[in-house]
């Protein structure tokens, strides 16, 4: 991330017993532009807010609609323990940092931030790996139209390859979205150049 967020109209939901914790963190995270909601009960998948921020010393398996560290918002962990249970279901539920209790005005800003940065990679990442996992699962279909073209055209894998290769930046297109038209007949056999 190169620049760092406004969060002005933001909705923020802080996972956390009503206490003199929460009444500091309301205050500061109202003075940076956040609609802010403070509950103790399991957060509600169909109303995600754009940030959470969930008590880690006493949160439980149920708090967060989410199982794994694939959280759908950015999450920061409030934490006064340093139990390594504790810790363990922070990372485990998908926080990608740490406010430190008793919480300071000055440790807010630049952890909403972190957390939104941190969050923007994660999901970059997961998008990335979604994308190459399928292209690997297609990947029989590119060999089965290089086994097609090799046969029609009487070359060598190489070549196959090649012409393949060379259709699909001419149309443009995946060379695995390509390889599925020729196996499927969609697409003429590609000729040798």
């Amino acid at each position: 991330m190169k620049e760092t967020p406004n969060f002005t109209g933001w909705r923020v939901t802080v996972l956390h017993r009503s206490d003199a914790t929460t009444e500091r963190l309301t205050r500061q995270l109202k003075l940076l532009g956040f609609h802010v909601t403070v509950q103790w009960i399991p957060l509600d998948a169909d109303e995600l807010p754009d940030v959470i921020l969930v008590d880690a010393d006493q949160g439980w398996s149920d708090l967060l609609p989410w199982s794994g560290a694939s959280a759908p918002r950015p999450v920061v962990a409030l934490l006064g323990s340093e139990a390594p249970g504790r810790i363990a279901w922070l990372m485990e539920n998908g926080s990608c940092t740490i406010i430190s209790k008793p919480i300071t005005a000055s440790a807010i800003y630049p952890a909403l931030v972190m957390a939104v940065s941190i969050h923007k990679e994660r999901e970059a990442v997961r998008n990335r790996l979604l994308h190459l996992e399928e292209r690997i699962r297609l990947r029989p279909l590119v060999h089965a139209a290089v086994q097609k073209i090799m046969v029609a055209r009487q070359i060598d894998e190489e070549h196959a390859y090649s012409i393949l290769r060379n259709c699909a930046m001419q149309k443009r297109l995946p060379m695995e979205q390509v390889a599925a038209s020729i196996v499927g007949g969609a697409e003429p056999l590609p000729e040798a150049g």
